[in-house]
């Protein structure tokens, strides 16, 4: 007699066919062999085993496959025992085939093992690699393949893209056959559409909208306009929540009642979208009743906590208002020592007035002070470096504001994970608590070589080494080197954030800056200014907000014109050898030159933001003020305030910032009068204004300035003055002049996105910039008259030799007719001067205003901003832009 079990399983290249809704695959179970009538026992049944011998088996030892079965030697053999026999070595999937044959006594057991596994092969996955998949592979090269670990990875794999929102994969699992009874296992995958949300229905909603309601949740619907959103996507957690978030909504608005009915989600026919329905019962709106709170703690009164609660009775019922104002109770007492304080809001619902009464009872609780503060995480950073951003110290009080406080200060030294908070932990005994500071570092030193292009000075090349955390003392260390068109500059500088171990901050830097924009046309200056300097600072804190700072910096600066174009200090070219003002104007002549500037200064900042970094809330205040004229050649004041005010206006991440400067700089020494047009605070040192200052206008494109027409068109030469053209046929120079006064101020929203766009680094704005710059004397111009010939009435060129300045003469024809053309004629050794016009502009205290859209971006080749502005007001002059970006540097 023999009885084979096998199951229906093909080697080779045979596909396992995917079933059923989830996509995933089934394997054959092994097919038994199909039983027969009962029948009487026969003498076979009844006949003793004598031997059991096992055939086929390759790795296994002949004692390890008998010792799978319960059949012996001296047993009676029956067909129900051999039948177990089969299930039982098919149960150690380590056999592909079994069968039993009984030759009268002698049992014959012939397997055919499993085979091993070679390697595990994936094919056709792009969208989720292979490191995300393998981990939920649990079979393995050299382990015995079996057809339940196929068909429990096969079903992880399928687990994995529904968690991606791909719930159209599939995945087929392919056997080549090797040598040596081993076999390499292929999942083909074919990973198919991201499954979005096509339609979210609600049935039920009578009080509110359907677009109310969809606003609500993370969910959102396939749209173009939500293109970089990761809420299109099915998620059923994601499904749950919307569903809290609902109800949450519903009881802000008064509706205590409300609730999901239902929640259904339908797989549409090809598989790639969902169809979501919702059905709701609103229910009454209710309002609130009596709001007391029963305080059991000595130190809080009653009467005093209910008087002071945000909502009153006859006011539509939140429960919005309710957290509030648990967290709001929990707070006060935590500022008190009661770290574990108890809030508890009690409901009383009376269901026929619809008004909902609520009891805060605040529990007893003992005052708790700081055991002890325990640092974990930080291999590189020392323990003090965290520990004098601690607000509270060991044996203190409890406060839960500088708990939070001390958390900020942390983050802020940017040394830390972003979402780092102190946690508490109790005591040893109940009056005691611990702070515990679980730090995850990041990187601190930074190694920057780095190419872009700006808006504002062309391409950029930059490069910069820095170390924030020096030592792990959180000292800074840095060198940074850059060059572009306009300027090029290189500064090595060093910071001691804790000076002996004391509240002090110094620094010091040595630095050297060349600004230069190449004196071509259409520009916003036209001279050149090297600076050599040092400077140190030292900063130490009044009290927890108000930090005072002191300065001093000895700088060297150098004024220069191009000798191209203007002048040849030299004296070896046909160029005078001092500023030639009919060239470059006045007011450029009276900046050339050489000084030396010794400033002192010092700084007074309020600053309650929760971030220097990247403030969400909090606001800070500033004022600050420079002297020079301590030695050296330049005598002024300068004054500055500024301040910023951040809220984070709802939970999902909107953030407002309202931002305001102004300064004004008062000259120590008198340089010029009105009439001859030089003013008191020298060019180099005035304030200027425009991008990236304030949007829309170009750089330097706000306030007072000079714009020289050369080459103006004298065709008719007996006109009047006010009849001639400037502009056509001429080159303009455009020089910024700047002010002694300026104020600045920016509204800006920070608009969040989904989490797709977050992760990209993506924080999108808009703003409203204004400001201005004013308050200077109005320089000495060059004006047409200059070039009018009193002799005759014309208006010539201007003839520049050695021996002074002449007007030019008019061509004279050979042939003896008349003269004609443009007076321009000078001698070889002179200089024509043609021409020429110098207008002054913007010098006027009214706002320049504009608005817009920006959007920063962390890529991948640095830092990228990019502002879309449009100036709604502005003054004759201005410069304005409605396009600026700015990538591969800091700005």
């Amino acid at each position: 007699m023999q009885i084979t079990k096998k199951p229906a399983f093909l080697w080779g290249s045979t596909i396992l066919t995917p079933i059923g809704m989830s996509l995933s695959i089934a394997l054959a179970q092994p097919v038994m062999a199909q039983q027969a009538p009962a029948a009487p026992a026969s003498a076979t049944d009844s006949q003793q085993i004598r031997s059991i011998v096992v055939v086929g088996s390759q790795r296994l030892e002949g004692d390890t496959v008998r010792s799978y079965i319960q059949l012996r030697e001296g047993q009676n053999w029956s067909q129900v025992a051999a039948d177990q026999a089969i299930k039982d070595l098919f149960a150690t999937e380590l056999f592909a085939d079994v069968s039993i044959q009984n030759n009268a006594g002698a049992v014959v057991i012939e397997v055919k093992e499993n085979p091993v596994v070679n390697r595990i092969i994936l094919e056709g996955n792009k969208r989720v690699k292979n490191d995300k998949i393998q981990p939920e592979i649990r079979l393995a090269p050299r382990q015995i393949f079996s057809r339940s670990k196929v068909r429990a990875d096969v079903a992880r794999i399928i687990e994995l893209y529904k968690r991606q929102g791909r719930f159209a994969a599939n995945v087929e699992p392919k056997l080549v056959q090797l040598d040596q009874n081993r076999v390499d296992v292929v999942f083909e995958i074919e990973e198919g559409p991201k499954s979005k949300v096509r339609q979210i229905n609600i049935i039920g909603n009578e009080k509110f909208s359907d677009g109310e309601l969809r606003g609500q949740m993370l969910t959102k619907q396939a749209r173009w306009t939500k293109l970089l959103s990761s809420g299109t996507s099915y998620d059923p957690d994601r499904l749950a929540f919307d569903q809290q978030k609902l109800r949450q909504f519903y009881l802000t608005e008064g509706y205590v009642d409300f609730r999901v009915v239902s929640a259904v989600t339908e797989l549409t026919p090809d598989k790639k979208d969902f169809i979501i329905t919702y059905v709701v019962e609103e229910g009454d709106k209710y309002k609130f009743g009596d709001v007391t709170v029963e305080s059991q703690i000595r130190d809080f009164k009653s009467e005093a906590l209910s008087a002071n609660l945000p909502m009153k009775k006859g006011e539509w019922y939140n429960a919005q208002e309710v957290e509030d104002t648990v967290e709001s109770l929990s707070e006060s007492a935590g500022l008190f020592g009661y770290a574990f304080a108890d809030v508890r809001p009690q409901f009383d619902r009376n269901k026929d007035d619809l008004v909902m009464n609520v009891t805060f009872t605040l529990a007893e609780t003992p005052r708790v002070y700081v055991e002890r503060i325990d640092i974990n995480g930080n291999t590189q950073t020392k323990d003090k470096v965290l520990r004098r951003e601690f607000r509270l110290n060991e044996g203190d009080a409890f406060n839960s504001f500088l708990v939070k406080r001390s958390a900020d200060r942390i983050k802020s030294l940017g040394y830390f994970q972003e979402d780092f908070e102190v946690e508490q932990v109790d005591g040893s005994a109940p009056d005691r608590i611990v702070l515990v500071a679980n730090v995850e570092e990041k990187p601190t030193g930074e190694l920057s070589l780095s190419a872009g292009f700006s808006s504002l000075e062309s391409f950029i090349f930059q490069g910069s080494i820095r170390q924030k955390n020096f030592r792990g003392m959180g000292q800074e260390l840095g060198l940074s080197m850059s060059y572009s068109s306009l300027s090029k500059s290189a500064q090595l500088s060093f910071t001691e954030p804790s000076l002996f171990d004391r509240s002090i901050a110094v620094s010091g830097s040595i630095f050297r800056q060349d600004y230069d924009n190449g004196y071509g046309t259409s520009s916003n200056t036209t001279y050149s200014q090297t600076t050599t300097g040092l400077s140190i600072s030292a900063g130490t804190p009044i009290n927890e907000f108000l930090l005072f700072q002191a300065r001093y910096s000895l700088s060297y600066d150098e004024v220069s014109l191009s000798d191209i174009f203007f002048y040849d200090p030299d004296g070896t070219g046909p160029l005078p050898s001092e500023c030639d003002t009919y060239q470059v104007g006045r007011f450029l002549c009276e900046a050339v030159g050489k000084r030396t500037t010794s400033l002192l200064g010092y700084t007074f900042l309020y600053d309650t933001r929760d971030s220097r970094l990247r403030p969400t809330r909090g606001y800070s205040l500033s004022l600050s003020q420079d002297f020079a004229g301590l030695g050296g050649s330049v005598k002024y004041v300068k004054t500055r305030f500024n301040a910023d005010k951040y809220w984070r206006l709802t939970k999902s991440g909107f953030i407002f910032s309202l931002k305001g400067e102004g300064g004004y700089i008062h000259p120590l020494e008198n340089r010029g009068t009105d009439a001859n047009g030089i003013d008191d605070v020298r060019l180099t040192d005035r304030f200027y204004l425009g991008e990236p200052q304030i949007r829309g206008f170009d750089i330097r494109g706000v306030g007072p300035r000079v714009i020289r027409y050369i080459d103006v068109d004298m065709t008719d030469p007996s006109s009047p003055v006010v009849n001639r053209e400037l502009g056509r046929n001429s080159i303009n120079f455009d020089d910024a002049i700047g002010g002694r006064a300026y104020y600045l101020g920016r509204a800006e929203l920070e608009i969040p996105l989904g989490t797709g766009a977050s992760e990209l680094g993506l924080r999108p704005s808009l703003f409203m910039d204004i400001g201005s710059v004013f308050n200077i004397r109005k320089p000495i111009l060059t004006t047409l008259s200059d070039f009018l010939d009193s002799s005759d009435g014309n208006y010539k060129s201007l003839c520049q030799s050695s021996t002074g300045t002449t007007f030019a003469t008019r061509v004279t024809p050979t042939d003896g007719s008349a003269a004609t053309g443009a007076f321009n004629i000078c001698a070889s050794d002179a200089r024509v001067i043609t021409p020429r016009e110098e207008v002054f502009f913007g010098d006027s205290i009214s706002p320049r205003l504009s608005v817009g859209f920006g959007v920063n971006w962390n890529s991948p080749f640095g830092p990228f901003r990019i502002d879309i502005a449009h100036a709604l007001l502005k003054k004759e002059g201005d410069d304005t832009k409605l396009f600026s970006f700015n990538v591969g540097t800091q700005f």
